[in-house]
């Protein structure tokens, strides 16, 4: 497993899907995972320190493991299969629980835990981009610092 940071989410075009970036932290690869729009909105304000009112979703699942004294320990993201992710969240206690990477980022965010890629899964389909090319990917950081959350949400009818 290569420990991996949260780059930031942004919209892909021209289909308009959201994803979430991955960097290797200590490599060149970065993993692109498209997600939903309020996934995109909870990793968005987990990055940016928005804290809400009412606690939502993610911030909910923090409150509860912490009441309960469970520690996650980190979250894992291990395979692709017909496009679609899959992760793991694994607890000090040993336990470890299905789910989705969207969901599990946005939880990691929040409890400060680790997040780790399969090799495997970096070799598949990880973007390597060399150092020459991170003019590029500086010009994304800087489109991340200037979206807000709001930008993600679907427009009401």
């Amino acid at each position: 497993m290569r420990e991996v940071e949260v780059v930031g989410v942004r919209v892909e075009m021209p289909s308009n899907q959201p994803l979430v970036l991955l960097r290797e932290t200590d490599g060149e690869r970065y993993l692109p995972i498209w997600i939903a729009g309020s996934e995109a909105t909870a990793i968005a304000f987990a990055q940016q320190g928005v804290v809400p009112p009412r606690p939502l979703t993610h911030d909910l699942m923090k409150d509860v493991l912490e009441a309960n004294g469970a520690v996650l320990d980190e979250v894992r993201i291990t395979a692709m299969n017909d496009g679609v992710f899959f992760a793991v969240l694994a607890f000090e206690s040993g336990v470890e629980v299905d789910a989705r990477p969207s969901d599990s980022i946005a939880l990691a965010l929040r409890t400060g835990s680790r997040i780790v890629c399969s090799e495997e899964l970096l070799d598949e389909i990880g973007i390597a981009v060399p150092d020459e090319r991170e003019e590029e990917v500086e010009k994304f950081r800087e489109f991340l610092d200037h979206v807000s959350p709001e930008d993600f949400e679907s427009p009401q009818e």
